[in-house]
């Protein structure tokens, strides 16, 4: 089949590297795509968020399949313009996509289905602010309603830095701190069908020792050998079966990829989010350990096949993501520095470890330069987590990028607990 990919960070490169070793996809492409990308697809200059030019695309290119992998362009209706011409689309309608787009739309949906989540008040007004913020005090979690890259949402212990996130919004989710360990799980559907994928947890703000901002993402890893192992069933049941349904019964099915982001506290199972996408850098992991062929996976969802399909195949590797990010990041980050070392990972450390490209361009020369905030995840996969991080972290030290950063403890502390446990056990 023909695969077009929509967006240019490091989920569609994940996307694009899967798809490309999928051998039931004999063409692919990718608008607008990345440095990195172009090693793996066609590249197409299209504007990500005009449906009509994808679908134009889409069409020209006779694709079998289109696969629209950020946020905004769903939220946009991009995949309704794609199926409005008859071609299969993995990704939710706009309405759907209100899920990730607006976080009061998807308090009430959790709300008919009886999903679990933080308690929370919608605000418009400083007055329904102040009277949030006193309700629920410190910590203080506030989150921007709508679209934010994944930087919209505050926790912190300061009313008045709580009280300015919500003030500087149109409308604003100010809700319960929820404790426990943070979980995110995937699950592709085809608007009643749904599989899950296997669970991640990333890190998200930007130092060592979960310090600094909140980001988009600083790295990931998967599997997590401290969840109990039902959590995938429990969360099925309770949180992702029951969200498909609540939707289909509105009349506006939701297909394509449910991002449950979890809290796993001290009285459950809760819903911090959902998306309507894969999660960046979540997918990196994910799909570094998923065996089944992607291409058929994502044509099954778009074409409301998914429960003919035999279950999922997973390798026993684990995997590990480092993205390295743009001096200044997640404020304005610099841009336009050169990168150095790609040529000596793909020489000295694969397949063990990779680079998937999220902020890249190439200059006229054929340089890779940087050309956003987070520029670059570094994969890897390993017997277990101690293997994957070293593998990964090998390849990170290969890479230079001036001003440049990145966590140097993405999974060391659950890393060393699984280590330990091991043996113990061999005691």
């Amino acid at each position: 089949m023909k695969v077009l990919v929509i967006g240019g960070g490091a989920r569609e490169h994940a996307l694009c590297r899967s798809l490309s070793l999928d051998p039931d996809v004999t063409a692919l492409h990718c608008a607008p795509g990345n440095a990195g990308i172009a090693e793996v697809a066609e590249l197409h200059g299209v504007n990500a968020l005009d449906g009509a030019a994808v679908a134009d695309l889409a069409a020209g290119l006779r694709a079998d399949l289109v696969v629209v992998g950020p946020e905004a362009p769903l939220v946009a209706g991009v995949a309704d313009a794609v199926r409005e011409r008859g071609i299969p689309v993995f990704g939710p309608s706009a309405e759907a996509a209100q899920l990730e787009g607006s976080k009061a739309f998807a308090k009430d949906v959790m709300a008919a289905a009886a999903v679990p989540t933080a308690r929370s008040y919608v605000c418009t007004t400083p007055a329904e602010i102040d009277e949030a913020l006193d309700a629920f005090g410190a910590p203080y979690v506030v989150k921007d309603d709508g679209l934010a890259a994944g930087k919209g949402v505050v926790v912190t212990e300061d009313v008045e830095a709580a009280r300015a996130h919500a003030l500087a919004c149109d409308r604003v989710v100010i809700e319960e701190f929820l404790d426990g360990p943070e979980v995110s799980l995937f699950a592709i559907t085809d608007g009643e069908t749904v599989v899950p994928l296997q669970p991640a947890q990333d890190f998200k703000r930007a130092y060592d020792g979960d310090q600094g901002p909140n980001t988009g993402g600083m790295g990931a890893y998967s599997p997590l050998p401290w969840a109990d192992p039902k959590l995938v069933d429990e969360v099925m049941a309770t949180v992702l079966q029951p969200t498909v349904d609540e939707l289909h019964r509105r009349g506006t099915p939701f297909s394509g990829l449910l991002y449950a982001g979890l809290a796993i506290t001290s009285r459950g199972v809760r819903v911090i989010e959902f998306n309507a996408r894969f999660g960046d850098p979540e997918t990196q992991v994910v799909l570094a350990r998923l065996q089944t062929p992607l291409g058929g996976l994502l044509l099954a969802a778009a074409t409301g096949n998914l429960a003919a399909l035999p279950p999922l195949r997973w390798r026993d590797d684990a995997a590990v993501t480092v993205v390295i990010a743009s001096h200044n990041y997640p404020d304005t980050p610099r841009t336009g520095d050169p990168i150095e070392g790609l040529a000596d990972v793909v020489a000295q450390d694969a397949p063990d470890a990779y680079v998937l490209h999220a902020g890249t361009r190439r200059d006229e020369s054929g340089a890779v330069l940087s050309a956003g905030g987070r520029v670059l995840s570094v994969t890897a996969t390993g017997a277990d987590l101690t293997t994957a991080r070293q593998r990964a972290y090998r390849a990170v030290d290969r890479i230079s990028l001036d001003g440049s950063q990145h966590r140097t403890d993405i999974a060391a502390k659950v890393a060393d607990q699984a280590a330990e446990a091991t043996e113990t056990q061999g005691a």
